[in-house]
């Protein structure tokens, strides 16, 4: 009988999850009158919406922007995070312990806290509606730290000796003997940065304001909210599927890896 209970729970969890999600995707297919309906099946069914928005908004161009950004900067969170999380992991030198809990600590400030000085940082810089403000700010990631020190400490010892011993650099030891033994930390690191980066919006609407430089978050908001939709609630929503779709096929691809790691990655001594 408990079983039954738990698993009638967790069938109507999901389903409060996901139910959403399934009647944003039917109510994009759908014609504007047929939205008010909370039916999962699209009434009307038309492909409408989508068309308009391609004609609306250079969409192809933002789809391009965020996935060049979101690839590089994934990219170089993974070897700085995995650099930084080696060192304090398998490293010893005076106040490390202390630099792995001001990096745990900057994980409680909210982004909004650095938002200004950021701003102003890329004023100085130059970097202004550039694609290097979209992606410096981003390169350090105190969760990818913190994955990659605890998977780093969990390994043995005696595999970084035996590498040591055959001649390898610290460098060589993190990228050619240990990732490849903590793939499920890395597609995790994968999957949090790509999805974090995908989404963000707040950024991008402060230091871009060129057209061809927008990402596809940034250029969807200002699609919705701006008037280019002129309050048709299915083109939003179908701009709003298609921001969503690149972020659902890489969690399906990659879910099973990312679940066994962030079950397996609690803090360790």
């Amino acid at each position: 009988m408990m079983k039954l209970l738990r698993y009638t729970l967790l069938i109507l969890a999901a389903l409060s999850f996901i139910y959403p999600f399934i009647w944003m995707i039917s109510a994009s297919l759908s014609s504007e009158l047929g939205i008010g309906s909370l039916t999962l099946l699209p009434i009307n069914l038309t492909l409408r919406n989508y068309s308009t928005v391609f004609e609306r908004i250079p969409l192809g161009r933002a789809f391009i922007n965020s996935l060049l950004v979101a690839l590089i900067t994934t990219g170089l969170v993974l070897i700085l995070g995995a650099m930084v999380g080696y060192a304090l992991a398998r490293l010893r030198f005076r106040g490390r312990n202390l630099i792995f809990y001001l990096i745990i600590f900057t994980m409680t400030l909210p982004f909004q806290i650095t938002l200004i000085p950021n701003y102003i940082t890329m004023v100085k810089l130059g970097w202004v509606d550039s694609y290097f403000a979209l992606i410096v700010p981003f390169v350090m990631n105190s969760l990818a730290v913190l994955l990659f020190r605890q998977a780093f400490a969990g390994l043995p010892q005696a595999l970084i000796d035996a590498a040591r011993i055959d001649g390898c650099g610290e460098l060589r030891i993190i990228f050619q003997i240990l990732l490849p033994n903590i793939i499920p930390t890395v597609l995790t690191v994968i999957i949090l940065t790509f999805m974090g980066l995908w989404n963000e919006a707040l950024w991008p609407l402060i230091v871009i304001r060129d057209e061809s430089t927008m990402t596809m978050p940034q250029m969807v908001t200002l699609f919705s909210v701006g008037g280019r939709a002129d309050a048709q609630l299915g083109v939003k929503l179908a701009a709003a599927v298609m921001l969503a779709l690149p972020i659902l096929i890489v969690y399906l691809f990659f879910q099973k890896h990312f679940i066994r790691s962030m079950a397996s990655s609690g803090l360790k001594d």
